[in-house]
């Protein structure tokens, strides 16, 4: 029986523009700079105004997308090993976010470990979040930061600094091909 959270019923949404942000902050960070560019973030504010509220919906699409996408190749790293994605990702980054008061307020912190936990058991984080009515701007900020965490993830386990925005772009360029 096909759930209504299945991927294959979710928007894409914008994925270049989440992954270019999620890129964006990864390199900054590898780069050492942990503290908040003013610049970047004044770009960043200035790119989401200019996208209007149905280019954000797209954004958000496009971070659950990600956020789908690095789950389900984790996943299939982990059961590699016969590990479940959900036991060994979800605790690692719920503890990361709880610990990131200034960008994840707590009341999100369940929400993200539910798309977490959605993308893990193979559902849409867009479908799946839907039911629950709008985002809030703190989930906002909060799904961005867990989309970072997850990228940063897969760079850690593959010891490749660029590897979670090599895997997106490759499925990207082959889905233009087609």
């Amino acid at each position: 029986m096909s759930s209504p959270c299945d991927p294959q019923h979710a928007p894409v949404g914008d994925v270049s523009g989440a992954l270019m942000m999620i890129d964006s902050q990864l390199k900054a960070v590898y780069d050492g700079k942990t503290r908040p560019d003013a610049e970047q973030r004044e770009l960043v504010h200035q790119f989401a105004a200019s996208l209007g509220p149905e280019g954000i919906d797209d954004l958000l699409d496009g971070a659950c997308t990600l956020l789908y996408m690095y789950m389900q190749w984790l996943r299939r790293a982990y059961e590699s090993h016969d590990k479940d994605v959900i036991e060994y990702v979800v605790p690692s980054l719920v503890g990361s976010m709880r610990a990131m008061t200034r960008s994840i307020r707590p009341e999100a912190v369940p929400t993200m470990a539910g798309l977490l936990v959605a993308a893990g058991s193979g559902l849409s984080p867009s479908l799946w979040r839907r039911q629950y009515g709008d985002w809030t701007p703190h989930e906002m900020t909060s799904l961005e930061a867990t989309v970072f965490l997850l990228a940063d993830h897969v760079n850690r386990l593959t010891e490749d600094r660029d590897f979670a925005t090599r895997l997106v772009s490759d499925a990207l360029a082959k889905a233009e091909a087609l």
